[in-house]
C-alpha cells in the first residue's frame, strides 16, 4: 500500500462502520467533500447499499466497499495493506449497544459487547496510528459515548466498554501530541439511529447522524480533541460525574 497510488489532490477517508447511520452520514459528508470513501463492515451487503445510496445523494463514484470484521483482529494487518493507499482519515464508528440484562447473565455476550465497543476498535486504531506517524500525518476519530463518562446501572456493561476506548484515545492523542497525527473522541449523546429504535428518546438531547458528521467533517478546518456534539452533553455529564458515590447509588440511573 503506498500514498502514491491515488492522486495527491484528492483525499481520503476509511470509515470503520459502514452499515450504521452514523458511518453513512458521515461518509455522505466527506464525499460531498470531494474524498474519496471507503466503508468497512462486516456485512458487505448492507454496506454496499450505504455506498449505493452515498453515490446517489453525493454524485460521488470513488465509494468503495471492503469487508472488515472488528472481532477478527488477526486480520487487521492484512486489512489494511490490502488498501488501494493508506487514507488520509480514520473515522470509527463501530458500536453494539446491547442489552444489560442479557449482559450480567450471558458472560459470551457481554464478551461481545465490550470487545465491539473497545478492544477491536482500539487494536485497529493503534495500527493506523502506527502507520500514520510513519508517514508524519493523518487524522483520527473515534466515536465514543458519553455512556463512557461515568458507570450506570442500566447500561454498564456498554458503556465499559466505551470507558476503555475514550481512555484508549485520551491515552493516544496524548502520545501523538506534538505530531501532526491528530487524534479527536467524538462523544454523540443519544442519536437518533437504527441501534436506538424504539428507546424513548427526548428532543432536546438527541442529535441526527447528519449532525454527528456534520461536527466529524468540521475536524478538517476546526481541529479539537474531545467532542460533545450536543454541547449540553457536556453539562449533563459534567453533574451525573460530580455526584458524590453514596447518593449516585441511589439514583439506579
Amino acid at each position: 500500500m503506498s500514498d502514491t497510488d491515488q492522486e495527491p489532490s484528492q483525499k481520503s477517508l476509511l470509515l470503520v462502520g459502514g452499515t450504521s447511520d452514523i458511518g453513512r452520514a458521515v461518509a455522505a459528508a466527506y464525499a460531498a467533500m470531494g474524498w474519496k470513501i471507503t466503508l468497512a463492515a462486516r456485512d458487505v451487503e448492507s454496506a454496499e447499499r450505504n455506498a449505493a445510496d452515498i453515490r446517489t445523494r453525493t454524485g460521488a463514484h470513488e465509494v468503495a466497499v471492503r469487508q472488515l470484521d472488528i472481532l477478527d483482529t488477526a486480520r487487521f494487518e492484512t486489512f489494511l495493506d490490502q488498501l488501494d493507499a493508506l487514507p488520509d482519515t480514520v473515522v470509527c464508528v463501530v458500536g453494539m449497544l446491547g442489552d444489560q440484562q442479557r449482559a450480567q447473565e450471558d458472560a459470551e455476550y457481554a464478551t461481545q459487547v465490550m470487545r465491539t465497543n473497545f478492544e477491536g476498535p482500539a487494536l485497529l486504531l493503534e495500527m493506523v496510528a502506527a502507520r500514520f506517524a510513519a508517514r508524519g500525518r493523518g487524522l483520527i476519530v473515534g466515536v465514543s459515548s458519553v455512556a463512557g463518562d461515568r458507570g450506570r446501572a442500566s447500561n454498564y456493561v456498554y458503556g465499559a466498554g466505551k470507558a476503555g476506548f475514550s481512555a484508549y484515545l485520551s491515552g493516544l492523542r496524548n502520545r501523538l501530541a506534538g505530531t501532526d497525527v491528530q487524534v479527536v473522541t467524538v462523544k454523540p449523546g443519544f442519536v437518533r439511529t437504527s441501534m436506538t429504535a424504539g428507546m424513548d428518546l427526548t428532543g432536546p438531547l438527541t442529535a441526527e447522524p447528519d449532525a454527528v458528521a456534520e461536527r466529524i467533517a468540521g475536524l478538517q478546518t476546526r481541529p479539537a480533541d474531545v467532542i460533545y456534539v450536543l454541547r449540553v452533553w457536556r453539562l449533563i455529564m459534567f453533574i451525573i460525574r460530580s455526584i458524590p458515590e453514596a447518593m449516585f447509588k441511589k439514583l439506579k440511573l
